[in-house]
Formats: C-alpha cells, structure tokens, sequence
C-alpha cells in the first residue's frame, strides 16, 4: 500500500533559500511559479528566446531569464512544458547545466519511466503530479483547500529526495490535501490508462455513441445533448462527494435497477477486454512510440481524427444550447 502523507509531513525549510527554476508557463508553469512565490519560495522562470509567455510572467513580477541561466542558479529545475517537448528541452537546455545534486522535479511519470529524458546520476529526478489542471492547482492554493497530489523519487543522489518533494507539494499548493506517495511507472501508466479509457477516450465516445442512439431512435437532439452531456457533471460531484457506492443512495428506483441491470451491459466484458488491451499497449510501451511517431511526422492521424471529431452533430448542439442557456 502506497504511502499516504499530510501538511504535517512536510518541512517547507527545506526549500528554505533555494532557488526553484520553472521551466515553462503554461497552465501548470503559470501555477506552480506564482504559487511557489507566494509562498516565499525564490522562483525563476525559464523560458526560450522569443517565448511569447516572458510578457505575461514579468507582469506577474516574476524573474523571467533563458532556460540555461535558470537551470545554472537553480538547486530545483521544474520541467513543466509539454511532454511532446520534454526530450528537446532537457536534452539541450537542462542536462548539461543542472549543478550536482539538484533535483530535476516533473509533473508526469512518461518522460523518464519510458526512457525520453536520461538524467545524470549527479542530480535528484522526483515528480510532483497535481490531480488537476493548472488553473485549479492556482484556485485551490488561493482558496487554501490544495489540491491533491502524487509524489515519487526515481534517483536519490543527495539522499533526502522525498523530504525535499513533499516540501515542493507542499509549497506548491497540494499538501492539505493529501499527497500519496507512488512511483514514476506507476503513475505513467495509470495516468495514460485513466486519460484513454476512462476521463477522456473512454468518457467521450461513451457520450457521443449515446447521443448518436438517441437521435437515431427520433429523440430531440438538445433532449439527447442535455440527458447525456449537462447532467454528467451532477453524477461526477455525486460520485466525487460520496463514491460509487453513494450514488447508489441518491438515485431514483428505476435508475437504481437499470444501473445494476443494464450498466454491466454498456460496460461489459467486451468493454474489459479492450481495456486489457490498451494497459498492454501502454506498458509495452507501444502507445508512447506511436505517440511519439505521430508528433514527428506532423500528427497527420491526428489531425484528420481530431477533424471527425470536430465535425460530430453533437458538439454543434452543445454549442447552440450553450448559447441559448447564457445567463
């Protein structure tokens, strides 16, 4: 059983004068940097020439320099881009500059479980994954409530790694609210898995073949978007607030008996059976060398998926009652 650490555990002095380089201002760059600052923490932030995000981070009042002058001063490098940037960006800007035993900090397992990055063995190589996007990691910091976290050390050169991590979650904005402690392959493979079967891949098509059977039995298509897309977000704060078993207390009696009648239908062995696949894909390590191919050659699959996908009569409902129903 996996580790599971609170606000408690963790010894922000630690960080106490260190300097942490963010590399990157996307939506978790933006967050992770002014959190870090706001809690006291110097933070530089990395960013290439001609990065269209330097504007906006200086009218944070943060200090903008190159990604090689951040990494020189820094004893935490935060590598924060997108992944498909990850090998590039480390390779050419971190790797060589990195001071011994400072810690390379990522927010995602893939990178190094699969063997894109390969740090020295003169630094740290932790992770601090927030179970949400950069705007909520930033929303809950302000707020006070946190946002969960997992935490993991792949290398520990200097030999206090995971206290030095559960300082970083704490300081960025995850500790309050628990931080479980796991490893680098754990959280690649269960992160890419929950993103295709389940939060996204899975999710998505589920709703869009709903909408699709609806329309094509004669049913309105907005009754059709409204049943399977508006009241979604109802089950999920049920499911998140009281868990599976919990809805099963809230519901009506005829969803009760069509969930534990039918839902095993839906989801059934077959469902099983091409999720088995895709865990084997992921762990193989297939899904990251397609993955990868296609980012090489332009993402022309992707594109043309992503074009189906964009043209669906769903979305267009969705759009229009969106319109329709602005306060």
């Amino acid at each position: 059983m996996a580790r599971f650490y609170r606000e408690a555990d963790c010894d922000r002095s630690l960080l106490e004068g260190k300097t942490v380089a963010v590399v990157g201002y996307g939506s978790q760059g933006q967050a992770q940097s002014l959190n870090l600052r706001d809690s006291g923490v110097r933070v530089v932030v990395g960013l290439r020439k001609g990065s269209t995000s330097a504007a906006e981070a200086r009218r944070e009042g943060l200090s903008v320099k190159s990604v090689e002058e951040a990494v020189e001063e820094a004893d935490v490098v935060s590598l924060l881009v997108p992944d498909e940037s990850h090998g590039e960006v480390f390779t050419r800007f971190i790797a060589p500059r990195m001071k011994e035993a400072a810690a390379l900090c990522l927010a995602h397992g893939l990178s190094v479980h699969f063997g894109i990055l390969k740090p020295r063995r003169d630094v740290d190589v932790v992770m601090v994954a927030p179970l949400g996007a950069g705007r909520l990691l930033r929303k809950r910091y302000l707020d006070g409530s946190h946002l969960p976290c997992y935490v993991a050390v792949q290398q520990d050169y200097s030999g206090s790694s995971l206290r030095k991590v559960l300082a970083y979650a704490l300081v960025v904005g995850c500790a309050r609210a628990g931080i479980l402690e796991t490893t680098f392959r754990d959280e690649a493979e269960v992160d890419l898995f929950g993103e295709q079967a389940v939060l996204c891949g899975g999710i998505g098509y589920l709703l869009l073949r709903a909408f699709e059977v609806l329309v094509g039995a004669g049913c309105d298509p907005e009754m059709a978007y409204m049943e399977c897309v508006n009241q979604l977000k109802d089950a999920a704060d049920l499911i998140s607030t009281t868990g599976l078993d919990g809805l099963t207390e809230s519901i009506s009696s005829p969803a009760l008996h069509g969930m534990l009648t039918r839902g095993g239908r839906v989801a059934g062995k077959e469902t099983e059976r091409a999720m088995k696949e895709l865990m084997a894909e992921i762990r193989s390590g297939q899904f990251v060398k397609e993955w990868r191919a296609e980012g090489t050659a332009g993402s022309p699959k992707l594109k043309k998926l992503l074009g189906e996908w964009k043209s669906h009569k769903m979305h267009e409902v969705g759009r229009n009652l969106r319109e329709k129903t602005k306060s």
